[in-house]
């Protein structure tokens, strides 16, 4: 990573280090002069050492819906001043959506899904289970529903329905039955009580699992929140219909959800022939629009994991357009 690059990021930017950095690199493999989308730009830790690949020539658009990034790709467009640095502040869908109708073919996308560092740092976000701060979840605070908003209004076997599909929370039921008794005296407004509520509904052993005992029903309000999991997939839609025949796009997910949306999307893409095998010749006539550059995930390894914790649920998966028709992503 140049120091150049760093050296006008706001100071809570230098502690971010972006999650499979050297294998999201690795496999985009930028040259100068190539056009690098990067929907989830986030503290722009991946964007910085995609540009060095670049030789600070080319053209980067950054996309991210929350607000507080504007400064941090301010930043990187002056780091790179002979780069065509283009800032989208909306979500990645409408973005990749906008960029197809404006004719941009890129070399490379990626994709940094869920919840970035700077969020989670930012207590008033109330992403996190660990900090009291009000529950509102949402990746661009000026829109939509927040946490605290949902737990007021959707009855308990709806919360206990979301808490185990998002969540896959194995005491989905108690803990929304325990939620509604304590809504009844009084609305959810901080985390900490959330928290509390959710310690008090499951048997003690369970609270020494793994992980904390908040983690799976604090995922599940964040991904119902944002509309995560069909972002992700309209997002892949998007993202290969500007994608060149030859380019490449990387995906790092968080949790087993998102990893089987990114996962089952390029198996069908990479798939030439979808007739019955019993069928002699091929009726379908479909041609295969991706080649799957990751046979098998890719985890990161146990030094990255011990250095950045945050890192350990990171899966990252990366397949390459192949040179048919645009109009026919699958």
């Amino acid at each position: 990573m140049s120091q150049s690059a760093w050296s006008v990021m706001p100071a809570n930017a230098l502690a971010h280090e972006p999650v499979l950095a050297h294998e999201v690199v690795a496999l985009l493999d930028v040259a100068a002069g190539m056009t690098v989308v990067d929907g989830t730009f986030g503290a722009g830790g991946h964007a910085a050492m995609l540009a060095e690949q670049m030789h600070g020539r080319g053209a980067y658009v950054a996309i991210d819906r929350d607000p507080s990034v504007e400064a941090r790709a301010r930043a990187f467009r002056a780091a790179h001043p002979d780069m065509a640095v283009r800032l989208m502040k909306r979500d990645f869908v409408d973005a990749f959506r906008s960029l197809a109708v404006e004719g941009v073919r890129a070399d490379a996308v990626l994709l940094d899904l869920g919840v970035s560092s700077m969020q989670i740092d930012q207590p008033e976000r109330g992403f996190s289970y660990t900090v009291d701060a009000p529950l509102d979840m949402r990746m661009d605070p000026r829109d939509g529903e927040t946490a605290a908003d949902l737990l007021a209004r959707l009855p308990e076997r709806e919360l206990a329905e979301l808490f185990a599909r998002y969540g896959e929370e194995r005491y989905a039921r108690p803990i929304a039955k325990a939620i509604g008794r304590r809504r009844r005296e009084r609305p959810y407004e901080r985390s900490a009580d959330l928290v509390e509520t959710i310690r008090r509904a499951i048997p003690t052993p369970a609270q020494f699992g793994a992980g904390h005992p908040a983690k799976r029903v604090f995922q599940a309000l964040r991904i119902a929140v944002n509309d995560e999991l069909t972002m992700v997939d309209e997002g892949l839609e998007a993202a290969l219909a500007i994608l060149k025949p030859g380019g490449r796009i990387a995906v790092i997910s968080f949790h087993s959800l998102e990893d089987r949306i990114v996962k089952e999307r390029f198996r069908r893409a990479a798939q030439p022939c979808t007739c019955p095998p019993d069928l002699p010749v091929c009726a379908c006539r479909r041609q295969a629009t991706l080649r799957v550059l990751t046979p098998r995930v890719i985890r990161p390894g146990a030094a990255e994991a011990d250095r950045n914790p945050r890192a350990a649920s990171s899966r990252l998966r990366a397949a390459e357009r192949t040179a048919v028709p645009l109009g026919e992503a699958g």
